[in-house]
């Protein structure tokens, strides 16, 4: 199984516990996901985030309708948190969020290594394009979110 590697940051004007809040809510995931994925968090609120919670979520990728369960494998707040895929379309999903005080703000990470089912043909034409797309989106509405004018149960 060939594992691909996927890296993003932004940063974010706003301090590292209220940064660190904003992700913790599972909630607001769908608000910085594109709206053509469609997402949607089928856990049922009040979700309680640490080490070994487990979330579930509907989506669309490439129009495929897909449910997804990942589960929190780290919690080390405010610094650093890690979902890691049990059910879904990947081969091998983890996802590991970090979050570093840079002067007056917080540099926000995600370092992503995955597989897929089609190794790296699909990887190249079809999953790294649609990473970029949705961090790309993300990147621009977190900036937007934090940038002190909107807000999204910040």
């Amino acid at each position: 199984m060939r594992i691909f590697a996927f890296d993003s940051s932004v940063f974010l004007e706003k301090p590292i516990g209220e940064v660190f809040r904003f992700f913790s809510d599972a909630f607001n995931l769908p608000v910085i996901t594109p709206p053509w994925v469609h997402f949607e968090v089928l856990t049922p609120p009040p979700i309680q985030m640490a080490q070994g919670t487990r979330l579930q979520y509907r989506l669309r990728l490439r129009g495929i309708p897909l449910r997804w369960e990942s589960r929190i494998s780290v919690w080390e707040p405010p610094r650093r948190f890690v979902d890691e895929q049990t059910r879904g379309p990947y081969r091998l999903w983890r996802h590991e969020h970090l979050f570093a005080e840079r002067g007056c703000g917080t540099e926000c990470s995600d370092h992503v290594e995955y597989a897929t089912i089609g190794g790296a043909v699909a990887n190249r034409f079809l999953v790294a394009p649609d990473l970029s797309r949705i961090f790309a989106y993300r990147k621009r509405k977190l900036e937007e979110l934090f940038s002190g004018s909107v807000g999204a149960r910040l």
